[in-house]
């Protein structure tokens, strides 16, 4: 990649560090009346800093609208920020045209969530691979349509099926058009936006596993978002754990699933079914009381207390600090150490 392509932030990332956020902030505008006037805005994403190591796969995991899929998205500059930076392979790509952004394009690629509405029906197998080797001028003629073939066989297809339409495959192969289409060329980073959430429970482990090879084979690092703790528990090196636009904690696998140390974490892994029987019927579950609050109005201090059990008079005044606990964690509670040390792990390792 030439220098010109990306400004290059001053400061270097850690050593192994692929993506690093640092306040990453997203909020929509919300418009009232005739006059379109600005009235509020949805704080989708609001100040969350994190990274992601070469070679991982960081499972991304919270409740339906907690901004799991605008994360995904912002880090690949499908939206615009209002806030914060992206660096990229030590290349702050958070502020970058779209001449200079599109440069960067081809290391960052992205697989949806339904397969059948991310693809084009109109459009061929091979010819919907072969998109983004048009887009970005990479191979031609027979070179090209080798590539297709290549990538289709790589993804567990018949190649001969380049000239087929996408109605005419199942869900668990649409998806795996899909992610030949991310690969198509040769990306470094790739955001799963819950890749399996659409399919059938008997294909979904098939779908994990042919990602899991791909980055063994490529060497790839994946942002894999969903909502199936079990899944990411499988697949995920670590774990970013968000609440309402805003991270809540981040660790291990081994960290967070034996002892996790934020409330929403606790109650999360609570709903997780254990393939024990007997531990089953024994075990505590944490039932959460009321509804996600209104992302245009969140609550003050921590945007957790109206639904936490530990909660007190410094969470409604205070903000909790996103802080290292010292053994690689991350967290964002005023408690965390108390409640670590006095209760144990909802799941055993």
């Amino acid at each position: 990649m030439a220098a010109e392509a990306a400004t290059f932030s001053k400061e270097k990332m850690p050593a192994g560090t692929l993506v690093d956020i640092e306040d990453l902030t997203v909020h929509f505008p919300v418009y009232k009346g005739i006059m379109r006037r600005q009235v509020g805005a949805v704080k989708a994403v609001d100040g969350v800093t994190f990274d992601i190591r070469r070679g991982e796969t960081l499972g991304l995991v919270g409740e339906s609208g907690c901004g799991k899929s605008t994360t995904g998205r912002a880090l690949l500059r499908l939206y615009d920020l209002t806030a914060g930076r992206i660096r990229f392979d030590d290349m702050d790509i958070a502020k970058l045209d779209s001449g200079r952004l599109r440069a960067v394009r081809p290391r960052m690629q992205m697989i949806f969530q339904d397969p059948q509405a991310s693809l084009n029906p109109r459009l061929t197998v091979g010819s919907i691979i072969a998109e983004p080797l048009i887009e970005h001028g990479v191979l031609k003629g027979d070179a090209r349509k080798a590539r297709v073939r290549e990538l289709l066989d790589a993804v567990g297809l018949n190649p001969d099926y380049i000239n087929r339409y996408p109605h005419e495959f199942s869900g668990g192969q649409r998806q795996r058009i899909g992610i030949a289409r991310a690969l198509a060329l040769d990306p470094q980073f790739i955001v799963c936006d819950e890749p399996i959430a659409a399919l059938d429970v008997s294909i979904q482990a098939q779908v994990v596993n042919l990602l899991q090879e791909l980055q063994r084979k490529l060497g790839l690092t994946y942002l894999f978002i969903s909502h199936d703790l079990s899944m990411v528990r499988h697949i995920a090196t670590r774990v970013a754990v968000m609440y309402l636009g805003k991270m809540v904690e981040l660790g291990t696998v081994a960290q967070l699933f034996a002892k996790p140390a934020h409330p929403y974490t606790k109650a999360l892994l609570s709903a997780v079914p254990v393939p024990d029987p007997k531990v089953e019927a024994n075990r505590k579950r944490i039932l959460l009381t009321g509804d996600i609050p209104n992302a245009v109005n969140p609550p003050s201090g921590c945007r957790f207390r109206t639904r936490c059990p530990w909660a007190q008079e410094v969470c409604a005044t205070t903000d909790p600090e996103w802080r290292d606990m010292g053994d690689g964690r991350r967290v964002a509670c005023h408690f965390a150490e108390e409640i670590k040390s006095k209760e144990s792990g909802v799941i055993a390792n």
